[in-house]
């Protein structure tokens, strides 16, 4: 089972920044990412908290968030802090430390919206959920960031997706997919047909569903570690699963995105004293 000391770490000032998963992007929708927060102006992208402008270069970058505000203090003081680099070979592979995750995805519909830093899809509806140690937890929403955060045994890749889920009691749970350059993602072309290139002020909807399950590799051997949001404030307590296989979008996609947000990534944070698991789904 995994370790819970990060349960303690997700405080109120968590659930405040509503949902904001890994990023300011989940605060932006449910009130945060993890990447993810629930978005105002500054810590939101996936995780947010407009109070102070953050951004992802210069004086207002990732190296000085924790300089914006005394509630981003993990930003430069959490030993539990995403993203990081996944390598296999120093990854731990004991079948019995960490459970398999159960995902029951379904096509389904979403509102987007461009939270100024990332697009950001908020869902409708409640009938998306993953499964984690036996506790359940519901997608609250998903954003995506160029390159990508979480880095595949040294190396970024071009992009990634984080699916925010959260359970009855604010617990955040991220699913991370990395994402190269190949083939057009047809599961993604509503979205990027309506990408708001401007901060939006209300969510604009889609007119189609969004396969959810295409958004998954078929190999869905996965990582899981105790980690955090990867935007500010930064609070730790988030359970991330990060699938091993990517998924394949186009470099259009990828030039579409990254002409709205050129580099929206947390770079690499130390692994420190916790384990990472290597978990194989069909175990």
């Amino acid at each position: 089972m995994m370790r819970k000391r990060w349960g303690k770490t997700l405080l109120a000032a968590l659930l405040a920044v509503s949902l904001t998963a890994c990023s300011s992007t989940a605060q932006q929708s449910s009130g945060g990412t993890p990447e993810a927060a629930p978005a105002p102006s500054a810590p939101a992208a996936g995780h947010e908290a407009h109070a102070v402008h953050w951004s992802y270069e210069g004086e207002t970058g990732p190296e000085h968030w924790a300089e914006l505000g005394t509630e981003n203090g993990a930003c430069s003081s959490g030993l539990e802090q995403s993203p990081i680099n996944l390598d296999e070979a120093k990854a731990s592979a004991d079948a019995g430390a960490a459970e398999a995750i159960e995902i029951n995805y379904q096509p389904s519909q979403f509102t987007i919206k461009n939270n100024g830093h990332t697009i950001q899809a908020d869902a409708v509806t409640e009938d998306n959920t993953i499964t984690l140690d036996g506790k359940e937890y519901t997608l609250a929403q998903f954003h995506f960031h160029v390159p990508s955060e979480h880095q595949m045994e040294g190396k970024n890749l071009d992009m990634e997706l984080h699916f925010v889920h959260k359970d009855a009691d604010g617990k955040l749970a991220v699913v991370g997919v990395l994402m190269k350059a190949g083939a057009a993602n047809e599961a993604l072309s509503e979205l990027w047909s309506k990408l708001p290139a401007e901060e939006t002020k209300e969510n604009i909807a889609l007119e189609k569903t969004i396969d959810l399950p295409a958004l998954l590799p078929q190999d869905q051997d996965v990582f899981r570690y105790d980690g955090s949001l990867t935007t500010p404030p930064c609070s730790e307590g988030v359970e991330w699963t990060v699938m091993q296989e990517p998924i394949e979008v186009s470099q259009e996609q990828i030039d579409a995105f990254a002409a709205i947000f050129p580099d929206n990534h947390r770079p690499v944070q130390p692994w420190n004293d916790r384990d990472v698991f290597s978990v194989n789904q069909q175990n």
